[in-house]
């Protein structure tokens, strides 16, 4: 009776390790499908949108200001916000979160 009850539990051990595993990869695949993948998509929307921003382009800062861009660097911006036209700002690209481009008459 002894060998039926050792034998038995060293199956479900086996059986057990290899659903703790189909657990993990499942976890890991959801968490790549619906939390890595988008963002490194929306990344890549962000980089593409930063590299078409030219002068005379009005944005949108993350901190909520809106400006137009006035002069542009390698890594820099220097932002012109309202009417004033002493209010100069210089600003890495990356605090860009949306740009409109002007209008042609």
């Amino acid at each position: 009776m002894n060998i039926l009850l050792t034998g038995g539990g060293e199956e479900a051990a086996g059986l057990g390790m290899l659903g703790m595993l189909a657990y993990l990869v499942v976890i890991f695949g959801f968490l790549y499908f619906f939390m890595m993948r988008p963002q490194k998509k929306e990344r890549k929307k962000h980089q593409e949108m930063i590299s078409q921003v030219a002068i005379g382009d009005s944005v949108l800062t993350n901190s909520g200001f809106y400006g137009t861009i006035i002069d542009i660097n390698d890594d820099t911006v220097i932002v012109e916000f309202g009417n004033n036209k002493n209010c100069r700002i210089p600003m890495q690209k990356g605090s860009i979160s949306q740009i409109e481009k002007p209008e042609a008459s």
